[in-house]
């Protein structure tokens, strides 16, 4: 059963993960099976639902059923509805003065007068349909609805702690996937745009982790691991003379040290002339 915290700390693990085009986020790829790129897949309930299914806890979100509509979890959970708000429970907002929920994120703190949440979908210039996971602020009046997840309150012991190899598996996927998700930090964007126009990378997963194949790669992209040992047809004439020479041994003519452009410039210069 999950804990607060636990619930709490994949939600924060989210922060920063932005939609691409319209609503093109992992967990809408999650909760659809597919894809989206479309309006009307608003999707704030549906990292709610993510974030539980991640701590194994869908049951707590909607009965182990889904529902990406604010509404229908509100009512839902109206026998659970509470206004003395703690970290973990799920808020639901209205930010047009009406009554009827509009949005949902998950307290991380409440102080009285203002209730902080980690949502999905939201944004300091667009609350309810904002394209991105952040930790955002926002006083009390804005709350339409609320509920408290049935937790696990148990006093957890030493043996409680230790993590299985599937749950260790488990949270790396979803830290794996949550890194591919984030978008180029803004300090790297120039360089990242320079490292796509110069053929290094593909332009996907600019925070995804590299893997030593991938380094390889990169590696030889750049020039750094000569995989060529072709000759060009401009160079054989002049690299055969300078191999003759002695100045080279003939192999690997087209590695870092680019041998067969130093038989041209030699070449051309009289030095391989007899």
């Amino acid at each position: 059963m999950a804990t607060a915290d636990s619930i709490l700390t994949i939600a924060r693990s989210q922060i920063g993960v932005t939609a691409t085009g319209q609503n093109n986020v992992l967990y809408n790829t999650w909760y659809y099976g597919r894809t989206i790129n479309a309006s009307g897949y608003a999707w704030c309930a549906v990292f709610i639902a993510w974030v539980f299914n991640q701590a194994g806890a869908s049951g707590l979100y909607y009965g182990g059923n889904k529902t990406a509509y604010c509404p229908t979890l509100l009512s839902y959970h109206k026998g659970q509805a509470v206004t003395d708000y703690q970290p973990g429970d799920v808020i639901f907002f209205n930010f047009s003065g009406k009554t009827n929920a509009a949005h949902v994120g998950i307290c991380e703190s409440y102080d009285g007068t203002n209730i902080t949440t980690i949502d999905g979908n939201t944004s300091s210039s667009n609350e309810a349909n904002g394209g991105t996971v952040a930790r955002r602020k926002r006083a009390k009046s804005y709350i339409v609805g609320a509920y408290r997840p049935a937790y696990q309150t148990t006093t957890t012991t030493e043996e409680d702690e230790i993590v299985t190899q599937d749950q260790f598996n488990a949270m790396m996927e979803v830290y794996e996937a949550t890194q591919k998700a984030k978008t180029v930090n803004s300090y790297a964007k120039d360089q990242w745009t320079a490292a796509q126009d110069a053929g290094v990378f593909d332009g996907t997963a600019p925070q995804g982790a590299l893997t030593r194949e991938q380094a390889a790669v990169v590696e030889s992209r750049l020039g750094l691991v000569g995989l060529n040992d072709t000759l060009p047809d401009y160079a054989k004439e002049s690299y055969a003379k300078m191999v003759a020479k002695g100045i080279t041994g003939g192999n690997n003519p087209g590695n870092r040290t680019i041998n067969y452009d130093l038989a041209v410039m030699f070449d051309r210069l009289g030095l391989l002339d007899d």
